[in-house]
C-alpha cells in the first residue's frame, strides 16, 4: 500500500511511517518541519517539505504519487496554546485538514486515518473513557479535531471515504531509533528527564491537592509504538468500514509516580516543587481501549510505565540536544 503520512517528521507520525516501511508499505511524508525533524524521516520514505495550506502542492502530490491512503498527523497540538491562540487552531487545523480531505477525494484516495485526541472529553461522565462518552471538547484544539471527525463522517456518507479516528491522551516513550523532541517541550515525561539531564533545575507539579492517591493528577500514558500499531491496524481494517477508537492502557499514573519512576530509572534525584493547579486540569483521565481490542485484537504491549520512561531516557541520554546533535 502507498500511504501519505502528513506530519511524518513529527513524534508520532515518524514512528508510524517507520513501522509502515518496516511492514513493506511505500510511504510519502509531507511535513513543513515546524515541529518535525528531517532527521526523523525514514531514508526509504519519499519526503516532501510543504504545508497543507498549499492546495496546488497537495494537488501535485496526489497526482504524482497516487497514494492509496492518508494518515493525518500534521496539526497544531498544544492545548494551552490553543486557549491563547484560538484562531490559529480553529483556522489552520480545520482549513488545512479540509484542504487535505478535498484533495484526497478529488483524486480518489478514499482511506483516511485521523490522529484525533482525547481532549474531546473535557467533562467525562465515566472512567475509563469509552467511545460512547459525550463529546465536550476541552479547548479550541479539541474542537478542531471534533470538527475534522464530523467532516470525515459526512465524507463517508456522501463520498464513500472510509476513515478511522483514533483518540488518545499522552503519547510517550521512544522506539525504532526515534525520539521525542519538541520546542518548547510540554510533555511531562521528557520534561522530567530534562531535569535528570541537568537541562532544567526542577519539575513543577501543578497541583498536589487533587482527590487522587497522592494528590497529583492521574493520566493514561501510552507508548508511541503501541500507538503506531493501533493506527496501522485501523488502516488495514478500513476495507470493512469506518471506525472510531479510544486508545489507552486502562490504567493511570499520578504525576508523582512518574517522577519517582524516573528517579529510579535515571538514578538522578529530580527535584520537584509544588505549584498551583492549572485551569482546566481534571483530577483523572484514563481511556478505555476495549473496543479496538475486541474488534482488531490490539493491546498495549510496550506501555508499562517503567519501559516507557526507560525507552525515553535511553534516547534522550544519547541525544541530549535532540535530533542531529549528541
Amino acid at each position: 500500500m502507498k500511504v501519505l503520512v502528513t506530519g511524518g517528521a513529527g513524534f508520532i507520525g515518524s514512528h508510524v511511517a517507520h513501522e509502515l516501511i518496516r511492514q513493506g508499505d511505500d510511504v510519502i511524508v509531507l511535513d513543513n518541519l515546524y515541529q518535525g525533524h528531517r532527521e526523523a524521516v525514514h531514508p526509504d520514505a519519499t519526503f516532501i517539505e510543504g504545508d497543507l495550506a498549499d492546495k496546488s502542492l497537495l494537488d501535485q502530490l496526489f497526482a504524482e504519487h497516487k497514494p492509496d491512503a492518508v494518515m493525518h498527523f500534521a496539526s497544531h497540538t498544544l492545548v494551552g496554546e490553543s486557549m491563547e491562540k484560538p484562531f490559529l487552531y480553529l483556522r489552520e487545523n480545520i482549513v488545512n485538514g479540509l484542504n487535505l480531505l478535498e484533495t484526497a477525494v478529488a483524486h480518489g484516495t478514499l482511506k483516511f486515518v485521523l490522529s484525533s485526541t482525547a481532549n474531546l472529553f473535557d467533562d467525562p461522565e465515566r472512567m475509563p473513557i469509552d467511545e460512547q462518552e459525550r463529546i465536550v471538547p476541552g479547548s479550541p484544539y479539541g474542537e478542531s479535531k471534533a470538527i475534522l471527525e464530523r467532516m470525515l463522517h459526512w465524507l463517508d456518507v456522501t463520498k464513500g471515504m472510509k476513515y478511522a479516528a483514533l483518540r488518545y491522551f499522552n503519547a510517550c516513550g521512544c522506539g525504532l531509533g526515534l525520539g521525542e523532541d519538541h520546542d518548547p517541550e510540554t510533555h511531562l515525561i521528557p520534561i522530567v528527564l530534562q531535569v535528570a539531564l541537568g537541562q532544567r533545575e526542577q519539575i513543577t507539579v501543578f497541583g498536589d491537592d487533587y482527590e487522587t492517591r497522592d494528590g497529583t493528577c492521574v493520566r493514561d500514558y501510552i507508548h508511541v509504538l503501541d500507538l503506531a500499531s493501533a493506527h496501522i491496524l485501523a488502516l488495514r481494517a478500513l476495507d470493512q468500514g469506518s471506525r472510531t477508537y479510544n486508545l489507552g492502557t486502562g490504567n493511570g499514573f499520578t504525576v508523582q509516580e512518574i517522577i519517582e519512576t524516573a528517579r529510579e530509572v535515571t538514578g538522578h534525584p529530580i527535584p520537584a516543587v509544588a505549584g498551583p493547579r492549572r485551569a482546566g486540569d481534571p483530577a483523572t483521565l484514563i481511556a478505555s481501549s476495549e473496543k479496538i481490542g475486541r474488534e482488531l485484537g490490539w493491546e498495549p504491549r510496550h506501555s508499562d510505565i517503567r519501559s516507557v520512561i526507560s525507552d525515553a531516557w535511553e534516547w534522550m541520554s544519547a541525544n541530549p540536544q535532540g535530533y542531529g546533535q549528541s
